[in-house]
């Protein structure tokens, strides 16, 4: 567990008949570190696991992937197609010295109650010692269509295919940010860097929220979050313009959600250029393309989002298609420069969900 930003090991002992026969516990010398007591049963709880798959599932799941080829490379390291058990499965690998991001992102996959149809599915979390170095494993459910980003760069997309995309996303992040009450409840959760490339694409042309690896969760019977906060991270290009000046409130558990509402706007800016009406559809481009660097500073897009404030351009044409000019309106309402006038996550997808009942949507 973190504890003040610290890691904490906490050891429950437990007897036999609580532990109702499964003992999940073992001994590592780098990662991890636990241990099994000899005198009573105890269930190291520092991953979590008795939430999600038992660590002995897990581990056996992780031990019998055979890697295919590598499909990508992440902020921490490199991500594998794998097979198991005839099956294909996704294997993001860190290094030993990415330990805590590693340790991060599947605590937060195996939050309870997380598990939703537009979720990335966690499948295991693992460490490798192959003799000379340790790898850190997190098994995930495999798209072969990969990230929303690559999608598009490859396809153009039906206005029926758009509202299908923008309503998964809309869905998981809405299902990320709510509170569940209750023993079997989730925190809410705040993703912080949501971009094209951080959503798959399911073979059934839905999406998927993956990498919450910069994620927070939020403490409500203590109005905490459950890291120390480094208000800047993210990718820069999609960065609220209340963090790029940092003028963002910490403290608040709401600004992470409304800085991940101005994040999804950008996503939907992306897909929505790639809708094609009676053949007419944009090129694929990142947001700000035409107003930043390919590579922007803070700098760079702190004087275009907070100084000019400018947004990405929304197209005349998109005001003849019905389902085009409320994705226009809603991308607006997501990048207000004032943080509390932005839509809740809530509010777009039921936006989103309406889109799929107006007649244009199937033509």
């Amino acid at each position: 567990m973190l504890i003040d930003g610290k890691e904490e090991t906490v050891k429950s002992c437990m007897s036999p008949s609580q532990m109702k026969g499964q003992v999940f516990c073992y001994s590592s010398k780098n990662v991890s570190k636990r241990n099994c007591c000899f005198t009573d049963f105890c269930n190291n709880e520092t991953l979590h696991l008795h939430r999600g798959l038992p660590l002995l599932v897990q581990r056996t799941i992780a031990r019998t992937i055979v890697l295919q080829e590598t499909i990508g490379k992440g902020r921490f390291g490199e991500v594998w197609r794998g097979k198991w058990q005839g099956e294909d499965v996704a294997v993001k690998i860190f290094s030993s010295r990415d330990e805590r991001s590693w340790f991060r992102e599947a605590e937060i996959y195996q939050t309870i109650m997380l598990r939703h149809e537009n979720i990335l599915g966690f499948i295991a979390a693992d460490n490798k010692d192959n003799g000379s170095w340790t790898q850190l494993w997190l098994v995930s459910e495999y798209h072969e269509h990969g990230s929303l980003y690559d999608y598009l760069n490859r396809y153009t997309v039906s206005l029926e295919g758009m509202v299908v995309l923008a309503l998964s996303v809309a869905s998981g992040l809405a299902h990320l940010h709510m509170e569940i009450i209750g023993t079997q409840g989730k925190p809410a959760i705040a993703h912080r860097d949501l971009k094209s490339k951080n959503v798959l694409v399911k073979r059934n042309g839905t999406a998927v929220i993956a990498d919450l690896g910069l994620a927070v969760k939020h403490d409500s019977s203590t109005n905490t979050i459950d890291i120390a906060s480094n208000h800047r991270v993210g990718t820069k290009r999609y960065m609220a313009p209340e963090i790029l000046d940092e003028s963002v409130n910490t403290n608040n558990f709401e600004s992470f959600k409304r800085a991940d509402i101005y994040s999804l706007g950008l996503v939907f800016w992306e897909l929505a250029r790639r809708c094609s009406v009676r053949g007419l559809h944009e090129d694929f481009q990142l947001p700000y393309y035409d107003m930043v660097p390919s590579d922007p500073s803070i700098e760079d897009m702190k004087k275009v989002v907070c100084d000019q404030k400018l947004r990405p351009n929304i197209p005349n044409q998109w005001q003849s298609c019905e389902a085009l000019r409320v994705m226009g309106k809603l991308m607006r309402e997501c990048w207000y420069a004032n943080a509390a006038a932005r839509l809740t996550a809530m509010r777009v997808k039921k936006t989103v969900s309406q889109l799929s009942a107006i007649k244009d949507i199937k033509d």
